[in-house]
């Protein structure tokens, strides 16, 4: 049993809620570079009228908002049902989540790495994860899904890389990871993840389903699975469904629908220029947007030599 954890503040008095699960693409590094693009009356006021985010993923973005600014309402939405499942459990029921992942992460760190104990228990839980895939209930919240999150902070913890990673049939297929001591029951943070949440509307479903949420002054922060570069950088599969150029032109038709709301919006996405200087399939999306190219650090690629300091876009209204 964990107990009850105490949620303390930075030396700031701020709550410092941070991502729950490691995520590919997560925006950390970037959360200088996207304040600096915020509008002048959330920065002048420290205050959010309402912020929307239709693909919260990890939501580094969302937690940096809700600790640094006082914001009013919040919406997240994600297509990723499962990473869905593990935000409205730690809404709900943190304490009972923490629990259960005190006892998993208890079970694992007392078995053996050097004859692969864990590594076994590891796809043990992978596959009695993905086969209770198949008869789970989504729909409808219940004392299950948190033993589901359970399983999918476990997995996430554990395995290579911290990513999220589907196949086709839309089962967690990321291999076993072999970090020493993993900390996979982080009490203190689930707790102010929930704290973050209690007042924050969250929709499972594409980018589309936020519209009704979204209106005039709204700020709405869009990071879609970003356009591959090239075929070793393709990782769009966090959910089954992929995202692919027709969803790229889709997402740009709703921008321009959401501006003519008079909604405030700022978008994150890959810079196809850093291979292809000719590439000017964003330039043409966002025809008469503002367009500008921030660094990153390159995370996914099969090839060391391709990891490093690239452009990504930063794209508003």
């Amino acid at each position: 049993m964990a107990g009850n954890v105490v949620i303390k503040l930075d030396d700031n008095g701020l709550l410092d809620a941070k991502p729950f699960l490691k995520w590919v693409g997560g925006k950390r590094q970037l959360l200088d570079e996207i304040e600096a693009r915020l509008p002048k009356k959330i920065v002048e006021s420290r205050q959010i009228d309402k912020y929307v985010e239709p693909f919260v993923g990890g939501g580094a973005v969302f937690f940096f908002l809700k600790n640094h600014f006082d914001v009013k309402e919040s919406i997240i939405c994600d297509v990723n049902r499962e990473l869905i499942v593990g935000y409205k459990t730690i809404k709900n029921n943190p304490q009972e989540l923490i629990e259960k992942l005190s006892s998993i992460e208890n079970k694992y760190l007392t078995l053996s790495r050097e004859n692969d104990e864990r590594k076994e228990f590891y796809y043990e839980i992978r596959d009695l994860y993905n086969k209770e895939m198949l008869d789970f209930d989504y729909e409808n919240y219940n004392e299950g899904w948190i033993e589901r999150s359970k399983y999918l902070i476990f997995l996430n913890k554990t395995c290579f890389n911290g990513m999220f990673r589907q196949n086709k049939k839309g089962e967690f297929n990321v291999p076993h990871g072999r970090y020493a001591n993993p900390t996979i029951c982080d009490s203190e943070n689930i707790l102010k993840v929930s704290k973050a949440l209690q007042d924050t509307k969250i929709i499972c479903g594409d980018f589309t389903e936020t519209e009704d949420y979204i209106d005039e002054g709204a700020f709405v922060y869009f990071d879609p699975p970003y356009r591959p570069l090239d075929d070793t950088s393709n990782f769009t599969g966090y959910f089954k469904g992929g995202f692919d150029d027709s969803d790229q032109q889709k997402l740009a038709e709703f921008f321009s629908e959401m501006d003519n709301k008079g909604a405030d919006l700022l978008l994150s996405n890959s810079d196809p220029k850093n291979v292809d200087p000719k590439d000017d399939f964003f330039e043409e999306l966002y025809c008469g947007y503002n367009i500008e190219r921030v660094q990153a650090r390159r995370s996914i690629n099969s090839k060391g030599s391709k990891r490093g300091a690239i452009n990504e876009l930063m794209i508003s209204n």
